[in-house]
């Protein structure tokens, strides 16, 4: 196996605006690239951006590097959606041109054997056949080590390792893998660029969503309604929400998160937007009245909710976990910590916070961010 070629990282403050475009200049030249017959770089490349939003630490860095397992965790849970079929269809839609792409027929596998339920959510498998869920993952696990992550990062003949480092080639084997001993599953950011992708990710997130859904279609030809296809990849199903509703707002007292006032109309809201980050762990979502739920849509909020939240993280950590194992839910506090500081500490004072919800017109506020940083500072 080859040794990693470790690219030096800055400790100071996080790199500047020109170094952020030029780093999403060369994504976009490499998902150009036309080498790929899957949907797989998609995969890849969202799940090293979520990994490195939930590794942000107080100080507001990303991590320095992440594993295979961590990135397999997350490219399962990507494809699981896609796993059911499409628009009435029962069949599963194509994501690969010329054979079949190995991870999504895993999946499909695995469902059919372990988890016939299609509303079942990956938690819910998870819980109902853990062994067999352990397998998968080590075979999705492997088809990452094996293909994309040795060429995602190739233009034409040239290796550009730009984003991340590896301690193997296209070259591996199996049994170098499965050698417990001999196999480094460390994937090692270069330079600034888990930086970049906690700051680029709110440009980056959509338009790999949109190409990967323009991808499938193609692979997919006259089955495809393109209008309806990119979300039901990867939007969110409001409808599987309410299995945690009632629980939530029996710990919120009968009381919207953001207004505190009484629930007329009740709907489940991701505190961090889901837009922004697909975190359906259950310390991100709250119940809020309709009217409020609305009002806030897809935006960030103010510090005073803020505040609230991590108070709510606080108090009711083990109600939270209570909710979510009664609901076979995802959870994982570290991780939407992460993911928070990632969102907010590198809000610039111009940015517009969510406050409230007035008859009249929605009230926003400047971002205050030493006020943020108090406040994610619990």
């Amino acid at each position: 196996m080859k040794p990693f070629n470790h690219g030096e990282r800055r400790k100071g403050t996080v790199s500047d605006e020109h170094g952020a475009i030029a780093f999403a200049e060369k994504v976009l030249a490499m998902l150009g690239e036309g080498r790929f017959t899957t949907t797989y770089k998609y995969a890849v490349m969202l799940g090293l951006i979520d990994l490195c939003l939930e590794g942000v630490t107080t100080n507001g860095r990303a991590p320095d590097s992440v594993t295979t397992v961590q990135l397999a965790e997350k490219v399962l849970r990507l494809y699981w959606p896609h796993t059911v079929g499409f628009d009435g269809d029962e069949r599963v839609l194509r994501q690969s041109s010329v054979g079949r792409a190995e991870v999504l027929t895993l999946i499909v596998a695995f469902r059919s054997k372990q988890v016939r339920d299609p509303s079942a959510s990956l938690s819910r498998a998870r819980q109902v056949a853990p062994a067999a869920y352990a397998n998968l993952l080590r075979e999705v696990e492997w088809k990452l080590v094996e293909m994309p992550l040795p060429r995602v990062q190739q233009f034409g003949a040239l290796d550009d390792p730009f984003i991340y480092q590896i301690g193997w080639d296209p070259s591996i084997r199996r049994k170098e893998f499965l050698d417990l001993h001999g196999f480094s599953n460390a994937i090692r950011f270069v330079g600034d660029a888990s930086d970049h992708l906690v700051r680029l990710a709110g440009l980056l997130r959509p338009l790999l969503q949109r190409r990967w859904a323009a991808d499938v279609a193609r692979m997919n030809g006259d089955r495809i309604k393109d209008a309806a296809l990119e979300d039901f990849l990867f939007g969110v199903d409001r409808i599987a929400l309410k299995p945690v509703l009632d629980e939530l707002r029996e710990l919120q007292n009968g009381r919207c998160f953001y207004c505190a006032g009484p629930l007329k109309e009740p709907q489940v809201d991701h505190f961090i937007p889901w837009a922004r980050v697909p975190l359906n762990a259950i310390e991100n979502l709250v119940v809020a009245d309709k009217s409020c739920n609305n009002g806030k849509k897809d935006h960030l909020v103010a510090a005073p909710h803020v505040r609230s939240w991590m108070a709510r993280l606080a108090s009711h950590a083990s109600d939270l976990e209570a909710i979510a194992h009664k609901a076979s839910w995802d959870q994982g506090s570290a991780q939407v910590l992460g993911v928070a500081r990632a969102t907010y500490l590198l809000l610039p004072s111009s940015a517009r916070l969510w406050l409230s919800a007035k008859p009249s017109a929605q009230e926003f506020v400047a971002a205050d961010p030493c006020d943020l940083k108090l406040a994610l500072a619990g």
